[in-house]
């Protein structure tokens, strides 16, 4: 038995965003809110502090508060990836359409966040469903949230590496990659709100198993200076 989504309540992305959810849905969306803040919360913590250190000229203290970051940046993109790929696959799946608005450039600091929604405002005038423009766009953060991600990272790694003369680049990436995951982070709670208006309650119990399974799924490994990354998602969880 295929389940018809429900028709939009609101016409736009905002009045989404202020409207209250069923009760079920909003539990849903509180928790899994509450995870991704979480998440984002540690490593800003962690890189506000290692900035500060740098700024009063505790160097080493600076490096030291900075080498705990890369692990929870790969926490947070595990979290905010998986949330993207499970949304993108029951839209695909189910046929949900929610309200949308296109990335803007001036929201990223990154070049590769600025290009990439650049893209996908441009390619969002010419698909001519409103799901593939939401496949889209979804697909879009997700590819935004790895390669800033990687980018952090490979920063991070560099600040102990690099002549002091250099430091101040990597410092300043981390800072925008930073930014950008912000933003990334930002506009996919504003994507889950709009999305659980028009998913059926009855898949709500399959999009929370789908999003877990794929945060066990996918191991953020460290081995000393060397990280190793399982970004992209091959096997979807509960399926």
């Amino acid at each position: 038995m295929i389940t018809r989504a429900p028709s939009r309540r609101y016409d736009s992305v905002q009045q989404d965003w202020r409207a209250f959810l069923p009760e079920a849905k909003s539990s849903f969306f509180q928790v899994h809110a509450h995870e991704l803040e979480n998440a984002y919360l540690m490593l800003s913590v962690s890189l506000n502090e290692a900035i500060d250190l740098r700024r009063q000229g505790h160097t080493n203290k600076s490096f030291q508060a900075a080498e705990v970051t890369p692990e929870l940046c790969d926490r947070l993109i595990l979290r905010l990836s998986s949330v993207l790929h499970s949304m993108r696959q029951q839209a695909r799946h189910f046929g949900i359409v929610p309200n949308l608005a296109p990335l803007e450039a001036s929201n990223f600091r990154t070049e590769r966040g600025q290009r990439a929604a650049r893209f996908s405002g441009l390619l969002s005038r010419v698909l001519l469903s409103e799901r593939s423009q939401f496949i889209h766009k979804v697909s879009t953060l997700e590819q935004i949230v790895d390669e800033v991600g990687d980018c952090f990272v490979e920063a991070a790694r560099r600040l102990a590496e690099e002549e002091a003369a250099d430091r101040s680049a990597a410092w300043e990436i981390l800072d925008a990659c930073h930014f950008d995951l912000n933003t990334c982070l930002r506009e996919t709670l504003v994507l889950v709100k709009s999305f659980l208006f028009v998913l059926p309650e009855e898949k709500l119990d399959l999009l929370d198993f789908t999003i877990r399974g794929l945060c066990r799924a996918r191991p953020v490994l460290h081995f000393g200076a060397a990280v190793i990354h399982a970004r992209r998602i091959s096997v979807v969880a509960g399926k």
